[in-house]
């Protein structure tokens, strides 16, 4: 199945194994809870037992440094394509509102990012990856 849109995560490529995967579960419930369109239904099994619903489209986890993270800010946004960050200070947060803090301290080409998510229309989203190796 071909989708018209697509779901993109950035992560740091040196950060330690915990932190990508943090970084990686935080940013793909900024996607989650905040596009509608990209959740499917509930999942039940054999037996009844019922689950949540999980993302209805594929997402794409590329791996990058500093440099390009930071490129790939600038181009998500200058595209209008909707975009998530998270910056190394959030490691140092223990909840939602100092994260929120943290980052409007800091001008927005002075973020640490250690890792962003990016959803919109598959060609403007496929142009700003371009280039990103995927995740191994």
């Amino acid at each position: 199945m071909r989708f018209d849109t697509k779901i993109g995560i950035v992560v740091r490529d040196d950060l330690a194994v915990w932190q990508k995967l943090n970084v990686t579960a935080f940013l793909a419930s900024s996607v989650a809870g905040s596009v509608q369109e990209t959740i499917g239904e509930p999942y039940e099994d054999g037996s009844g037992n019922q689950y949540l619903p999980m993302f209805r489209q594929p997402v794409l986890v590329y791996a990058a440094n500093a440099e390009a993270l930071g490129r790939v800010r600038a181009a998500a946004l200058s595209r209008g394509l909707r975009t998530a960050i998270f910056t190394e200070d959030m490691f140092k947060t223990g909840h939602d509102a100092d994260n929120r803090a943290v980052v409007r301290a800091v001008a927005a080409e002075e973020l640490q990012l250690v890792g962003l998510a990016v959803y919109g229309p598959k060609n403007p989203l496929d142009k700003t990856l371009k280039g990103l190796a995927l995740h191994s």
